[in-house]
């Protein structure tokens, strides 16, 4: 019986032991803290936040690093009152790193903090935007990828796509910086090019349908920018341009998915997977923000909406790459 027990008391110990083994192990795992804001709900803005942490943890498990990430996310909802409460609700945490997502999310971040490091997503020009001194050399505590995309190509691919010689529309947000940018890139191309627009600009969601309704018997064709207004009303939109038989070219593949015609333009989920990687240099690398050049999309991709080109009597065999 002595026996038994003494062998009984070891066998519990080498439990014991072993539970603290995993414990300790458990605990040496370094966690790192990285809080997010985005500015609204979207198709484009959700993909480049889940790209994000995709690509963050990619590079974590290739690398073979022993560290989990925590997640601390939050959304405006597009209300101003948000962001503002959200963003200084993040910084006066203890992150590792902030993200912030579109443009007034990231200026947000910037404005509460010039010490924790940030990285943007989705924001098509940080300099005009007053995060960084230069794309090329940042000098501060942002960078980040923009998601300018390739203006000029996709009016031209929706001049391919148009049907009469009535003038282009244009429909936009002038209330974001990022809208206003890429418009007067395509002011600029269709003066070059002879091309006559009829640019409208709406503030709110409410204002869209009837946008839509004033543009659709003026113009061949509509085109929208990457803008936050009009990722949240594609839907709308789409209803609306298919009604009238009109083709819409958009700024990224996601707006096209949800209600356009086609797009040649980045993915969100590989932008955001850009900047996750970006993270990993900052978080495990411990590079400097600062120092890190402002990268944009590696990839561009025709895509065509194939359901909504036959709707409209287009064949999406012939869709060409501009």
């Amino acid at each position: 019986m002595k026996k038994y027990l003494m062998g009984l008391v070891t066998m519990m110990m080498a439990v014991l032991v072993l539970a603290g083994c995993s414990s300790n192990a458990s605990s040496d795992k370094k966690t790192l803290n990285v809080g997010i804001l985005q500015i609204v709900q979207h198709g484009s803005l959700d993909a480049a936040r889940q790209g994000f942490k995709s690509g963050l943890n990619q590079e974590i498990k290739k690398n073979d690093k022993d560290i989990k990430v925590k997640y601390d996310y939050m959304n405006a909802q597009g209300d101003q009152s948000n962001l503002n409460s959200m963003s200084q609700q993040l910084t006066s945490k203890k992150h590792d790193l902030l993200l912030g997502i579109a443009t007034p999310a990231a200026q947000a971040l910037s404005k509460k903090t010039k010490d924790t490091p940030i990285l943007v997503t989705a924001v098509t020009n940080l300099k005009s935007a007053g995060l960084v001194k230069s794309n090329e050399k940042p000098k501060t505590n942002v960078s980040g990828t923009s998601d300018i995309g390739p203006v000029t190509k996709q009016i031209k691919l929706l001049t391919t796509l148009t049907q009469s010689d009535k003038p282009i529309g244009i429909l936009y947000n002038s209330s974001e910086e990022n809208s206003v940018l890429q418009v007067k890139m395509a002011k600029k191309y269709a003066k070059k090019n002879n091309l006559k627009l009829n640019v409208v600009s709406v503030t709110s969601t409410n204002d869209v349908a009837s946008a839509v309704d004033g543009l659709k018997d003026k113009v061949s064709g509509i085109y929208l920018p990457t803008d936050n207004l009009m990722a949240s009303s594609m839907k709308t939109i789409g209803k609306k341009a298919k009604e009238a038989k009109l083709p819409v070219v958009t700024g990224s593949i996601e707006m096209a998915e949800d209600g356009g015609t086609a797009t040649y333009g980045l993915n969100y989920r590989d932008l955001g997977k850009q900047t996750g990687k970006m993270a990993y240099k900052v978080l495990v690398e411990n590079k400097k923000v600062e120092d890190l050049p402002v990268e944009k999309s590696k990839t561009l991709h025709l895509y065509v909406n194939k359901a909504y080109a036959k709707e409209i009597g287009l064949d999406p065999a012939k869709i060409q790459k501009p």
